[in-house]
């Protein structure tokens, strides 16, 4: 619990920042206290400045609140994926390829920002592209992805590789 106020009491708020913890090890029977837990976590923000600081804050606190409790802690970070920056050029092309396929009723060129980690973003740090989500919807309970209840509609298959060879042949004749 005390992870979660990192962000509220130490990151400005007109910045982004999610500290999840996504994971906990600890014990295997009720009726013992464990010897050990173990947390793992996500960081993500838009800012490195803020990513600096929450990878800063997560061992202090971890380790003041161990010790509160005649415990200690170690924390061992990892750096985790960049934030996906888009270039203008090729999301303009891939906008446009998107808009003469389905029309531009059913593209969205800018969404909100999402806070999701995605690997492409590696990719992008080393050469121009865009990075795109052709539309599932939502399932039934209203989530998209990352999720026990996601289910991929399949249906989307001949359009997404209808996009894929056109932009290809428009990438490939400009």
């Amino acid at each position: 619990m005390a992870l979660q106020t990192i962000v509220a009491r130490n990151v400005d708020p007109a910045q982004a920042a999610v500290v999840t913890v996504g994971s906990m090890h600890t014990g295997t029977v009720n009726n013992v206290i464990p010897h050990r837990a173990t947390l793992e976590l996500s960081v993500r923000s838009f800012n490195p400045h803020v990513r600096e600081l929450l990878t800063r804050r997560i061992p202090e606190l971890a380790q003041a609140q161990t010790a509160s409790f005649g415990a200690t802690a170690s924390v061992k970070v990892e750096e985790g994926y960049p934030v996906v920056v888009n270039s203008d050029a090729e999301t303009e092309l891939a906008t446009q390829v998107a808009r003469e396929l389905v029309g531009e009723a059913n593209v969205v060129a800018q969404t909100d920002v999402l806070m999701g980690s995605e690997d492409f973003a590696f990719m992008l740090q080393q050469r121009p592209g865009t990075f795109l989500r052709i539309g599932n919807g939502a399932g039934e309970d209203g989530c998209m992805v990352h999720n026990p209840h996601y289910d991929f509609n399949d249906k989307n298959l001949p359009i997404g590789a209808a996009y894929w060879a056109r932009l290809v042949e428009r990438y490939l004749t400009r």
